[in-house]
């Protein structure tokens, strides 16, 4: 006989076999992955941790600066500024022009509502 047939004993002990069944992917009994936000937050290495320690400085930081501490082009730094600072994080962020250049940080809510309150007056 050549390796490809079964004798009686062999498909016996084949059709016997239990069949133990995978535990359900979706079980309760797994912890549930903290959400996105939580999640980078905690890492303190992460770019996003990087960018919002400037951010938390009392005079700020530049686009070029951010970029050149992530790698990013000046696109994606704007992106992230209105994309996870203002809509996910809903953090105020604040843009000053300071002698030609422009500046970010995250600054109070009073502050935010009052620089933006501001600029709509004088714009008037």
């Amino acid at each position: 006989m050549n390796g490809s047939t079964l004798n009686q004993s062999e498909l016996a002990a084949a059709s016997t076999k239990t069949v133990v069944a995978k535990p359900n992917a979706k079980s309760s009994s797994r912890p549930k992955p903290l959400p996105r936000k939580l999640e980078a937050s905690k890492k303190d290495g992460s770019k996003q941790a990087k960018v919002l320690a400037m951010l938390r400085q009392p005079k700020g930081t530049t686009l070029a600066a951010v970029g050149k501490a992530t790698g990013w082009q000046p696109h994606s730094v704007r992106g992230f500024f209105a994309g996870i600072v203002n809509k996910k994080l809903r953090l105020p962020l604040i843009s000053e022009q300071i002698n030609g250049i422009r500046t970010y940080r995250i600054g109070s809510r009073r502050t935010s509502n009052t620089a933006k309150t501001s600029a709509r007056r004088s714009a008037r």
